[in-house]
């Protein structure tokens, strides 16, 4: 009978997070250099296409291209939402990382306690981007 090989002793975090950060930045360089507003072979929205409305998501790959090319303002009006999501992210990154350098208490990085609240902002975004009334929230 054969046993099982042994685990590798230590933490996976280091090749986790060199993994992850390539893939961002293979993404990022694709979006970067091949505008999403012009080149065909992005992903459509199955929910726009389908109901004609925007989802929480609509815009999301072009106001990143705007932000890439330092556009705030064109990334704000493509998916306000994914720009204030990314800068909440970008904030509890650097938080986590200081706790984490002065040897504080980590805790979760995101704590379920923010689901909830996210969710019910991502349905309110979603309900005013397809008014007329909020149509600058539409990309």
């Amino acid at each position: 009978m054969k046993s099982a090989p042994p685990k590798i002793a230590g933490t996976r975090a280091p090749f986790v997070t060199i993994i992850l950060a390539a893939t961002l930045a293979g993404i990022s360089a694709v979006i970067f250099f091949f505008n999403p507003a012009t080149h065909a072979y992005y992903p459509v929205c199955q929910f726009h296409r389908l109901t004609g409305l925007n989802c929480p998501g609509c815009g999301m790959t072009r106001a990143l291209y705007a932000l890439l090319h330092g556009q705030i303002l064109l990334a704000l009006h493509d998916n306000a939402l994914f720009v204030l999501s990314l800068l909440a992210l970008v904030v509890r990154v650097a938080w986590f990382g200081w706790n984490q350098h002065r040897g504080g208490p980590l805790g979760e990085f995101f704590p379920h306690k923010f689901l909830w609240p996210f969710l019910a902002l991502a349905l309110l975004f979603t309900i005013l981007r397809n008014l007329p009334a909020f149509a600058f929230l539409s990309p």
